[in-house]
């Protein structure tokens, strides 16, 4: 690694939070006599790069930044880069700088301070907002708020699987979520189709996702995850309030898929083309009784299927007084096959927008797994 690079990471690591990207920009000015250097944030709706300090919203789909983010490679158009602001799989958004020399080595370089900005990115948002509200491009709703600080983060990449999900309406989102999480051997996955208005909606489903989290983390089973869950949302509201869940765990060395369906989000399978939607035991949704016991099933998935939870908001999506509907809906999920997940993802949650001719009025979830196959 040369001096360039190590000086960034240094100085990325003992900047200000707030001041991350003048940081590297005092690097490059000094190693390579770049003079412009502007961080562009993704949205909240995938739909909108937006600057960090100053400029437009870059949203055309042509555009070098979103080619460059599409792509996830560094682009240079003229004496302008645009770099990828990634971490493993979690795309932030794009770094502009200029002038450029046309120096392939250079451009590599770049690109390697591109993602050692990601990860302090990362690494400093829990501590300042700075970041986290230049990525709005209108005011979160409190719900919202609530429901995005709860995700993992919207997309993962690993050598056996890639994953990514989206909630909408984006910045009006009240129930419906998802939580992912995964030690090298096995991923979980849940997905909750969330019920109920505003904060009392996403009050409900934090209940839940941290009831999961905490018997995940305890080394409880999927069946246990769901009663300990269970029980935690009946005790709080005694039958009043429940939720529908999907929980599922990947045997990263197998393709073994383990599964719980506690009145859950639809699961299809892409598998060679063709859309199935995978047949699961329809058990009680969380919190509806006290006590309930829930029971795993499994299934085995081949080396590049790929996997999509959808929950009620995307399929009775209404425009023109027609619903969205399964027919659309598989249509859909068939032309994604050489997508990315995170693409797959804007691309279908782009389709209802277009369809309902704005945001969605109901909320929806989507999540997307490709399984790649074990590896060493």
């Amino acid at each position: 690694m040369n001096e360039p690079v190590n000086r960034a990471r240094r100085t990325l690591n003992e900047t200000p939070a707030d001041r991350l990207v003048s940081g590297v920009e005092e690097v490059l000015s000094e190693a390579y006599g770049i003079s412009d250097v502007e961080l562009y944030q993704v949205d909240y709706r995938l739909s909108e790069l937006l600057p960090l300090t100053e400029g437009d919203p870059l949203r055309g789909a042509g555009h070098p930044a979103w080619r460059a983010f599409d792509h996830q490679s560094p682009l240079r158009v003229d004496d302008t880069a645009w770099l990828p602001v990634s971490m493993r799989g979690e795309r932030r958004g794009v770094l502009r700088v200029a002038p450029v020399p046309a120096d392939p080595t250079v451009l590599a370089d770049l690109a390697e301070i591109a993602t050692a900005l990601a990860h302090e990115l990362d690494a400093v948002s829990p501590g300042t907002d700075v970041y986290s509200a230049a990525r709005r491009s209108q005011r979160l709703t409190l719900a919202a708020e609530m429901q995005w600080d709860l995700l993992p983060g919207r997309s993962r990449i690993r050598p056996s699987f890639s994953l990514a999900g989206q909630l909408e309406p984006a910045y009006a989102v009240r129930g419906d979520s998802f939580d992912w999480s995964d030690d090298g051997q096995r991923l979980w996955l849940s997905t909750v189709n969330g019920t109920g208005e505003g904060v009392a909606a996403s009050l409900l489903t934090s209940l839940a996702t941290h009831a999961l989290r905490n018997a995940r983390r305890a080394g409880l089973g999927l069946a246990d995850q769901a009663a300990l869950a269970d029980q935690a949302i009946y005790d709080e509201y005694r039958g009043k309030r429940h939720l529908s869940v999907l929980l599922l765990e990947l045997d990263l060395r197998s393709g073994t898929m383990t599964v719980v369906d506690a009145g859950s989000p639809r699961l299809v399978l892409l598998r060679g083309g063709e859309v199935t939607e995978q047949p699961l035991e329809a058990q009680f949704p969380l919190g509806m009784f006290e006590a309930t016991d829930y029971r795993e099933q499994t299934f085995t998935l081949e080396r590049g299927d790929r996997l999509f939870v959808v929950s009620d908001g995307v399929v009775e999506a209404t425009g023109r007084d027609v619903r969205y509907g399964e027919t659309a809906l598989d249509r859909f999920l068939r032309r994604t096959g050489p997508m990315e997940p995170l693409d797959a993802v804007r691309s279908l949650i782009g389709d209802l927008r277009a369809f309902v001719a704005g945001d969605l009025i109901d909320d929806a979830v989507v999540v997307c797994l490709d399984w790649t196959g074990p590896q060493p």
